[in-house]
């Protein structure tokens, strides 16, 4: 299944009441967005959700501005303890969390991949300062973690 695919459109979730905002204009932008969607909505430790609300400056290493990142999801977690936590998801694919390996040839691609990994690093870690200043938790979901499949080595 391809990360970057055509697949958009409205989520309509079972448990509206659940969605922190306008749950009749929920738009997934990918199958693996919308999956987690489903796994948010029918999951009774996810007691609210909301889906690009949240925006974080970050610096981007493209042309050194402020830019604005807007993460996939934010939680609200009933912990087994009663308590709950914050978590701020970004869906990923696993490939995109590894920094490219340059080949005997530099082509463009391999530059724009350096420049795509950059870019997801500085968003990480603006992300995960925000969490931190806040108490919540930072988390980026793979293919791996959405599907169930083994992790590659």
């Amino acid at each position: 299944m391809s990360y970057k695919s055509k697949y958009k459109g409205l989520f309509v979730p079972k448990n509206p009441a659940k969605y922190h905002g306008d749950s009749s204009r929920i738009v997934f932008r990918s199958l693996w967005e919308r999956r987690c969607m489903v796994m948010f909505d029918e999951d009774d430790r996810i007691l609210k959700w909301n889906s690009e609300e949240l925006i974080i400056p970050y610096r981007s290493p493209k042309d050194q501005e402020i830019h604005r990142y807007f993460p996939d999801f934010v939680l609200q977690v009933k912990l087994a303890d009663g308590n709950t936590k914050v978590q701020v998801v970004e869906v990923k694919p696993a490939s995109k969390l590894i920094a490219p390996v340059p080949k005997k040839r530099v082509t463009q691609k391999f530059l724009h991949d350096v420049l795509d990994y950059e870019v997801i690093q500085s968003k990480k870690r603006a992300a995960e300062a925000y969490c931190a200043d806040r108490g919540w938790q930072y988390v980026i979901l793979t293919e791996n973690d959405i599907f169930g499949l083994p992790k590659r080595k």
